[in-house]
């Protein structure tokens, strides 16, 4: 039995030595460089709130390999870019552009903010002050006993 522990420190020992170094995602390190920092400044289109840079869904990963073919070409990163535009439109850019198609996704946040002010502002201003129910007579009396300082 006392074999079993040694071969086991042996084993865990020499496991290191097995390992290797990642292999680069492209052959080309710069062109790798420039595609994840293009895939930072575009969308995944499963997953909406991660770019594709971030992103492990397939579709993301076929995205990454379109920019790799694109660029590859010789294509300018804009060109890159508006390829993906034409393709799938501004959605696919993680900050995209002011104009009149994407005015709404930029204000309409403050729109609704703006919207649910006048709500509330609305609401306070139409309650009016209650009646307190306090008759004159009742208010002279209670000025007369402050006026006295007498307590109940």
């Amino acid at each position: 039995m006392p074999r079993a522990p040694a071969l086991l420190l042996l084993a865990a020992l020499a496991a290191p030595l097995a390992a290797k170094e990642a292999a680069p995602a492209a052959a080309d390190p710069v062109l790798e460089q420039r595609v994840m920092k293009l895939a930072e400044e575009l969308r995944c289109l499963v997953c909406q709130n991660q770019t594709l840079a971030e992103s492990n869904a397939p579709l993301a990963e076929d995205l990454r390999n379109q920019l790799r073919e694109r660029m590859r070409e010789g294509k300018t990163d804009r060109e890159v870019v508006d390829f993906l535009v034409e393709r799938y439109g501004d959605f696919v850019l993680y900050r995209p552009p002011l104009k009149a198609t994407t005015v709404l996704l930029w204000f309409g946040p403050l729109l609704l903010l703006a919207i649910g002010f006048a709500v509330l502002l609305r609401r306070v201003r139409r309650r009016a002050p209650e009646e307190t129910g306090v008759s004159d007579a009742d208010r002279k009396r209670a000025a007369e006993l402050l006026a006295s300082g007498e307590r109940r």
